[in-house]
């Protein structure tokens, strides 16, 4: 099976594509996996490391031709506040918890979850329900212009940094708030061990 071995950014390839995959967000985060593109073409995801994509990037099988990545459209909820600064409350709340959003022009984006719903709510928020490409921010899951390995690997190693601080706050600040806070980090961290466990492969 012919294997896509490189990455092209968003804006950094020209070329017609030969075929296209349609992935989600969690898909878009792989080092190595089976794909097959929307026209029948089979090939063999096999990247030296993991790496962050978004819709719009290339692959770049051996033999040079490109293989498009489509952002799939995945169940999400779009959080409205008051004003900005209702919604930069909001944002810090989701970032609290370690949650991929996705900040748009006039609101958040994140994955359902009646939990975080509920609590978003709770702080004054609209929550409408939408169907769409998740494309959040990077941090913990790296940006897309951290495609060289050594990008990625400062990207993982600042996340890991971020976490101990984070977590080394709550134990001295929030010991009221210890149980619940730890209810949604057990829940956000199976994802970001997902992501982790491809860079391994």
């Amino acid at each position: 099976m012919i294997r896509a071995t490189q990455v092209l950014g968003q804006h950094r390839w020209t070329h017609a594509a030969a075929d296209t995959v349609v992935l989600d967000f969690d898909d878009r985060h792989r080092r190595r996996m089976a794909m097959t593109g929307t026209r029948g073409l089979e090939f063999l995801l096999d990247l030296e490391n993991a790496v962050a994509l978004r819709g719009g990037d290339a692959l770049v099988l051996e033999d040079g031709r490109l293989i498009e990545v489509v952002a799939a459209a995945e169940p999400l909820v779009e959080i409205r506040g008051a004003d900005p600064l209702h919604l930069v409350r909001v944002a810090w709340h989701l970032g609290n918890r370690h949650l991929p959003t996705q900040i748009m022009p006039k609101g958040l984006r994140i994955r359902r979850d009646h939990v975080i719903e509920a609590m978003v709510k709770g702080l004054g928020a609209r929550v409408i329900e939408i169907e769409a490409p998740f494309d959040p921010e990077g941090g913990a899951y790296a940006s897309s212009h951290a495609h060289a390995s050594e990008a990625h690997a400062q990207a993982q190693a600042h996340a890991h940094s971020s976490h101990a601080h984070a977590h080394s706050s709550h134990d001295h600040d929030h010991h009221g708030d210890h149980h619940h806070h730890d209810e949604h980090c057990d829940h956000d961290h199976h994802h970001h061990d997902h992501s982790h466990a491809h860079d391994h492969k």
